[in-house]
């Protein structure tokens, strides 16, 4: 098992390899990044330079943070994942990590993973996705929550937008979550449609929870 620095900084977070800062992104389907590959735990991944137009560069100035890259889902999904933010750790395994708590299934659409979710006593599809800095609800009855203000966010192949955020109260699992929740563009909206997906749980979960990410397996822990 591999164990690597972790920051939680400007709304994202951010994994030290081989010396480099990289942005750790569940829902991004392709990594990408300044160095030809990675060796992580003997696995070798070769890394092209950009995503849908995005390279470090850029993603550095959206993200407000020098990085080396992105470590998208083609690289994460092939380990048993622990994110612990407290500890400002993540491991990497290629065998399961044993970690108690509550017990998600999860499915992925593009690599990216889908969890269901409870809002208003109605069940929802999301994606779970580390490289959001807040949440996402595409839903009518949004604007009736308590608003939490404007934020500007990013998405690959889109650039910048901003939204308007609400307070929404979120079961998942047997944990209830108050989570900033915005609207995405249409653009990005409907992109959400074709994963089966009503939103988006972005990475507030993982600063207030252990998290075990374990797609080998199609299980999440929050712990």
């Amino acid at each position: 098992m591999l164990t690597v620095p972790l920051k939680f900084e400007t709304g994202h977070l951010y994994v030290t390899l081989d010396g480099n800062e990289w942005l750790f992104d569940t829902g991004s389907p392709t990594s990408f990044g300044t160095v030809e590959s990675l060796d992580i735990e003997g696995k070798q991944f070769n890394i092209p330079d950009s995503y849908m137009g995005l390279d470090a560069a850029e993603l550095s100035a959206f993200a407000e943070h020098p990085v080396c890259g992105l470590l998208g889902a083609d690289i994460i999904n092939e380990f048993y994942v622990v994110i612990n933010v407290e500890k400002k750790e993540v491991s990497l395994s290629l065998d399961q990590i044993a970690l108690e708590g509550n017990t998600l299934e999860v499915d992925h659409f593009m690599g990216i993973p889908l969890i269901d979710a409870e809002i208003a006593g109605k069940s929802y599809r999301m994606f779970f996705d580390t490289g959001a800095q807040v949440s996402y609800f595409q839903h009518a009855s949004l604007d009736a929550f308590p608003s939490a203000g404007p934020v500007t966010d990013f998405y690959p192949g889109y650039g910048q937008f901003d939204t308007e955020t609400h307070l929404v109260d979120v079961d998942i699992g047997e944990h209830t979550q108050t989570l900033r929740c915005g609207s995405l563009p249409k653009m990005l909206g409907a992109a959400l449609v074709m994963g089966g997906a009503k939103g988006i749980i972005g990475n507030e979960i993982v600063q207030r929870h252990v998290v075990g990410y374990f797609p080998q397996s199609k299980k999440m822990v929050l712990s």
